[in-house]
């Protein structure tokens, strides 16, 4: 099974190699939305470790007006983002809320090195950023400025000393401001030659040097937002009208460019040209042929009104031309031959500069936006007839407070990293470079300094503007030196098998307690009516004597059992309901019948060979699970509840104790829940019952006893941060150490709690008391278990720098990230098998060689079989980490639990549904089978492990040696029968003889 899973992404490889699409056309990327709406599920999301193709440019960039500043340096001219930013936005005599549009920005125009030197760090190789036209070109014409130009020669003289290929864009959003007082900039038809005369000029000086060319950025939102609705400069409010005019325009200027370049510069200068065109993605509200001609309507619109006139035929879409009829220009047959097939490449912009944030909402068509961009990329491949791609700008952002531990834009840079690794291995689209933006932090547009998009931290408030490294530079770094995700020996399943005696269980939180009599126990007496009504009619005053209740009377009991012998496991575990045992919470009340039934229960499992792990208590959202009368008088922070729960534990120790050996005192309790006086009690009455039944039942009874906590394992958000490594060390701490160091440690709370507590309440004045043990007590505590137990689900990173006040705990200083290429189950729990190995081996560095009992494990499902695949890889890849935990870092696991049984108890979570009164096993329950009849994962080269026999290892006879009496009577009707038809026989052939 370990080799099977190997060879998932191979099998996915060939699976989707049948999905590539053929030579493309217009309308041919509709088919995008179905075909991975089939791809397999999970394999289709989980992380691909591959690398990219050899010669794969790695690169970054900027643009001028984000970070050049110098806006009155150097001879240049003003542009319409300078005049745009220079609005009064602020009331008159008020403070400015920070700096003032891009007027000093990053301040790269007076340190070219400094950034050249962040390109060296980083290992680029390329770097992709914008000519000021106005720094060139004040006045958008001629005259020429010589400063403009000696700037840029130093740049590209310096990135040529480094190897790092330029990328080049000639406009960046930053028209002269003069060419739009004149002409009214891209309203007006004479722009397209203006914009040609600047690109000779550029092409003249710097065409030598430069082998991309791209003429302009995103062309939809200058026309758009520049010209249409004048969100962003020139800030023209023409309406729709001007809108498109403008980018009619645009498409002019891109295809004079580009022939220009072709028929002069192309022989000599031997570079390639094109234009950078930004998209979103969209998905469907629902998968309808309807739905999705919206979603591709809202591409055209978008993305199509450029592409397809540029890549296909010259025109725009039709579904652009029926739906605005009079409002989009025309172009004639000339324009159209002049325009079509003037790019060398397909540039793409993608990220958080158009995604949620530029795309009028009514280019949406009601449907949902997304962020694929590995199926938008295949979009482009089938629409597009399968060009090659260069993406030139990608990235997302974080907070403008975040300073260098930057773990959100770390993730989205992981996932569209990966989906474009995707994009290339599984969907055959051709991708040749990638370009994260940007460099360094600058002025990001609409949304000013409210976010950052830098690899490299600036402190805008500094006088020098140095560049400091954020957590994303060391993690681009790697990516570029290892050319994506090389496979890694820990992220391979490996062969093997567990140790004999290995518990394999299944957890339901609290059994199905179903306490009617059966048939068997009526005395009364009935008369079957065959006459007339067909039915048994009750006798009246007829009585039987009573028998003496069986545990085969109780049904519930048969039909559970059945189903965990179905399942193959050794143990089961599950938890008594103190409440209900003891509703007083006191011996003057007991439940008898519902002991008898946990009785029966036990015996019935022992019967057929699984061990019963039984829980005494375990909290639940009412009255914690406490009587009602100690829920009521402060619960656990009452001390009274302590001898309470000690004699509650004696009781289920002398009733239960001869059939339960494996004993849970408490089940994972809650911290997020707990008060520090709760959790203080609940862990002296942990202690109590420890001793009590170390004293007085372990010698008699021979079982075992501990405490199960919950332990999630904490990942540091930014691994190459000494901040976040704190932070997830504290958390473990306050998660998991503060109840495990009394019982595993030194019986004591954890240092780290202490000092936390002592630091929070001194500054902040808070006033968290974490009570004190006195010597006695910690005596009492420390060593109060026999194994270490805990219930592990899942994998939280965490980070030092607030990023999102929803996620952010205040009070532990700590930031909640999300690994968005993490695969999530439907409730949004994250499935991160390694998690497993990590907090294993740290139970083992912090509390010795403790013998360790995975006590629950699972994910849930929206009761749809598709997830229940998620199940069965989760399944597979937990226990693969848990028996690497075993074989290859030496822990002493002795079991594993999956969480849980069924559906009617916990639902989601079940191994069985629960439909119409019926239990169905689902796929996951066969394959934890599987893995149960093999021990593990064994392999070809795996040595065959010989275990001793269990004493009760045959159900069949421990049936027949629980059953002595009905055996016997079954033996005496039988040797009565045979002793009957014998002398039947004998006589009957005495008579025939005699009447002979």
């Amino acid at each position: 099974m370990a080799l099977a899973a190997s060879l998932l992404p191979v099998l996915l490889l060939m699976l989707l190699l049948v999905g590539r699409p053929g030579r493309g056309a217009p309308g041919q990327g509709a088919g995008t939305w179905s075909r991975f709406a089939r791809l397999p599920y999970p394999q289709d999301q989980l992380f691909l470790h591959d690398t990219f193709p050899d010669g794969f440019l790695w690169g970054t960039g900027s643009a001028a007006y984000q970070t050049e500043g110098g806006w009155r340096q150097g001879g240049k001219g003003a542009s319409v983002w300078d005049t745009f930013a220079h609005r009064p936005a602020t009331p008159p005599g008020a403070d400015p809320p920070g700096p003032v549009g891009g007027d000093v920005a990053s301040d790269s125009y007076n340190n070219l090195f400094r950034d050249v030197e962040g390109l060296r760090r980083l290992g680029v190789s390329h770097y992709r950023f914008s000519l000021s036209w106005a720094r060139l070109l004040p006045n958008g014409t001629a005259p020429v400025n010589p400063t403009g130009l000696a700037h840029y020669r130093r740049l590209l003289l310096r990135l040529r000393e480094l190897a790092v290929e330029p990328v080049v864009t000639l406009y960046h959003w930053d028209l002269p401001q003069a060419l739009q007082d004149a002409f009214g900039g891209w309203a007006s038809p004479v722009l397209p030659q203006i914009f040609h005369d600047y690109a000779e000029l550029c092409f003249r000086h710097f065409g030598g040097q430069v082998r991309y060319w791209l003429t302009m950025d995103n062309p939809y939102v200058v026309a758009w937002h520049g010209y249409g609705t004048g969100r962003l400069p020139p800030g023209v409010r023409g309406g729709p009208r001007l809108g498109y005019l403008a980018a009619h325009h645009l498409l002019q200027a891109h295809a004079k460019v580009w022939h220009l370049y072709n028929d002069h510069f192309r022989p000599t200068q031997r570079g390639k040209l094109s234009i950078a065109l930004s998209s979103h993605w969209i998905k469907p509200q629902r998968m309808t042929e309807k739905n999705i001609k919206e979603c591709q309507k809202s591409l055209d619109f978008v993305l199509g009104w450029f592409a397809k006139p540029i890549f296909i035929d010259g025109d725009y879409p039709e579904t652009m031309k029926s739906n605005l009829s009079s409002l989009l220009p025309e172009f004639s047959e000339v324009e159209k031959k002049y325009i079509k097939g003037t790019a060398d490449f397909f540039a793409l912009s993608f990220g958080a500069t158009l995604s949620f944030q530029l795309l009028d909402s009514h280019m949406k068509f009601q449907q949902l936006e997304s962020i694929s961009l590995r199926q938008l990329l295949y979009w482009i491949n089938s629409e597009y007839n399968n060009p090659q791609i260069f993406i030139v700008e990608n990235s997302w952002f974080v907070s403008g407070t975040t300073k260098r531990d930057d773990a959100k834009y770390i993730y989205y840079l992981k996932k569209f990293v990966m989906e474009t690794l995707k994009a290339i291995r599984y969907d055959g689209v051709n991708v040749f470079g990638y370009t994260v933006w940007s460099l360094l932090d600058g002025f990001e547009w609409h949304r000013g300094y409210s976010i950052r998009r830098g690899l490299f931290y600036v402190d805008f408030q500094s006088h020098d503007k140095k560049l400091m490294p954020k957590s994303s530079v060391l993690f681009y770094q790697k990516l570029i030196e290892k050319n994506g995700f090389p496979p890694l020996p820990e992220n391979q399943p490996i062969e093997g098998i567990f140790p004999c005696g290995f518990a394999w269980g299944v957890v339901d939180n609290y059994i199905q307690v179903d306490t009617t009599p059966a048939q068997f126990l009526d005395s009364s007496v009935y008369v079957w009516d065959v006459h007339q009504t067909k039915k048994l009619i009750k006798v009246d005053g007829v009585y039987t004597s009573k028998r003496k209740r069986h545990c085969v009377d109780f049904a519930a009991i048969r039909l559970q059992i059945s189903l965990l012998q179905e399942m193959h496991v050794t143990h089961f575990h599950f938890s008594l309901k103190w409440s209900l045992i003891l509703p007083l919470g006191n011996l003057s009340l007991i439940n008898h019948t519902l002991v008898h039934y946990y009785q029966c229960f036990a015996s019935e499992l022992l019967r057929v060979n699984i061990t019963p792990v039984v829980a005494l208590w375990q909290p639940m959202i009412e009255h914690q699970e406490l009587p009602v009368s100690l829920a009521k008088y402060g619960a656990w922070e009452n001390t009274e509840t302590i001898q309470a729960f000690v004699e509650y534990a004696r009781f289920c120790f002398t009733s239960l104790g001869d059939h339960v050996k494996f004993w849970i005192t408490m089940n994972e309790p809650s911290v997020k829940n707990l008060t520090y006086t709760a959790g203080h009690n609940l862990l002296k009455a942990h202690a109590k019952v420890w001793h009590l039944y170390d004293k007085e039942f372990r010698r008699s009874q021979k079982g075992k006893i501990s405490i199960a906590l919950q332990a999630d394992w904490v990942e540091p958000a930014c691994p190459f941060s000494r901040n976040d490594q704190e932070v997830a060390d504290r958390i473990l701490e306050f998660d998991i150490g503060w109840l495990a160091e009394p019982i595993f440690g030194n019986g004591d709370y954890p240092d780290v709690m202490r000092a936390w507590l002592h630091r929070i309440n001194s500054v902040d004045l808070y006033n968290f008391h974490l009570p004190y043990f006195s010597e006695d007590e910690k005596k009492l505590i420390q060593g109060s278990f026999d194994f270490f137990a805990l219930s592990h689900y899942t994998t939280t990173l965490v980070g030092s720098e607030k990023e999102d006040a929803v996620k952010y705990d205040h009070y532990l200083e700590v930031q909640m990230i999300n690994d968005i290429t993490w695969l999530h189950s439907p409730g949004r729990a994250a499935v991160v098998p390694w998690g497993l190995r990590k907090l294993l081996k740290w139970v083992k560095s912090k509390y010795g060689d403790v013998p360790i009992y995975v006590m629950a494990n699972g994910i849930d499902d929206d009761q749809n079989m598709v997830h229940d695949k998620l199940r069965v890889y989760y399944i597979q890849n937990y226990i693969n980490e848990a028996l690497k935990a075993y074989t290859l870092d030496n822990i002493n696991l002795q079991g594993y639990f999956v969480y849980s049984f069924n559906d009617k108890t916990a639902p989601k979570y079940g191994l069985y549904s629960y439909v119409a009164n019926q239990y169905e096993p689902k796929p996951s329950m066969r394959h934890y089978r599987e893995i149960i009849d093999n021990n593990g994962f064994p392999g070809p080269e795996t040595p065959e492990l010989l275990c001793p026999e269990e004493v009760a290892s045959c159900s069949e006879c421990q049936f027949f040696r629980t059953r002595k009496s009905l055996l016997a009577f079954i033996s005496f009707i039988f040797v009565a029968f045979i002793v009957t038809i014998f002398f039947i026989t004998y006589y009957s052939k005495r008579v025939e003889r005699r009447y002979k």
